[in-house]
């Protein structure tokens, strides 16, 4: 299979066009913006499923001081 072809198989549009814009060089300090800019995309995505989940399950800040308070270790059994 030629690389073109398992390349274009395996990357989705979004993927593609990225490499394409990203296809030659930049300095490092563009480069390392970047990067920043990605991170910081995909920790908002982050914050904004956890948010949802939370509202789903109803999960609240009681919740969690209830969870950090408890311990998760199980009772050893002896014979």
């Amino acid at each position: 299979m030629e690389t073109k072809e398992l390349i274009s198989d395996s990357l989705n549009e979004q993927q593609l066009l990225m490499l394409r814009l990203l296809k030659k060089p930049m300095p490092e300090g563009s480069f390392k913006k970047i990067k920043q800019l990605v991170v910081k995309l995909l920790a908002e995505q982050i914050d904004e499923n956890i948010e949802q989940w939370e509202n789903t399950n109803a999960i609240t800040t009681e919740h969690y001081e209830k969870l950090s308070k408890g311990h998760f270790r199980s009772s050893s059994r002896k014979s």
